[in-house]
């Protein structure tokens, strides 16, 4: 159950600490002190309901499919591989997250439905929750035990972005911050890549 607890854990975090238009809308809103536990508090829920209904619903078709598992198994190691490659590249690369200061303040629904947008209509978002980590999860020996990691991994986050944007913004806003984090998102999709290749049997 923990293997599976963690893993879900790894990737979902390697997958959310990337540079991306939410993020960096969870970030602005939390800098400006608007919304921003709301905001944050749906981030999480749309993040574990994608990923739930990408484990579960992708678990009972594996489940009858020996060619599919194999064939989610190797993508999935190749496509962790590939992210892992690419977070490497950007670790090389000078980067920083806008934070969107200078803004008058919205309502509550107004920003609520950015949120949405910003979550909902990125495509990225179904291919990270519900193709590669819902395809991830449904190899799992407890896939219930997975998506709680990477619910854990959400709400860890956003509440880190929400609750100490003031204070982590001039660290966020240097490059070095995030190449260092990209590092750690290659590490963490590496190792899970390898769990897949090397100790299936673990997952």
């Amino acid at each position: 159950m923990w293997q599976s607890y963690v893993n879900g854990l790894l990737v979902a975090l390697g997958l959310i600490m990337a540079i991306g238009t939410q993020n960096a809308f969870v970030l602005a809103q939390s800098l400006r002190r608007e919304h921003h536990l709301s905001v944050a508090a749906l981030c999480v829920v749309c993040d574990a309901l994608l990923v739930a209904a990408g484990v579960f619903g992708l678990a009972t078709v594996l489940a009858h499919s020996p060619l599919l598992l194999a064939i989610a198994r190797w993508g999935g190691a190749a496509f962790l591989l590939w992210y892992g490659a690419l977070a490497l590249r950007r670790a090389c690369s000078r980067q920083s997250l806008g934070q969107g200061e200078g803004q008058k303040m919205r309502s509550l629904r107004a920003v609520m439905l950015s949120a949405l947008a910003v979550t909902l209509l990125n495509p990225h978002v179904y291919l990270d929750t519900v193709l590669l980590i819902g395809s991830l999860g449904a190899q799992q020996t407890e896939p219930g035990a997975y998506v709680a990691g990477a619910a854990s991994a959400s709400f860890l986050w956003f509440s880190t972005l929400a609750l100490g944007a003031a204070w982590l913004a001039p660290w966020l806003a240097r490059p070095a911050t995030w190449r260092l984090l990209d590092l750690l998102v290659a590490v963490m999709m590496f190792s899970v890549a390898y769990q897949l290749i090397r100790i299936p049997e673990l997952i």
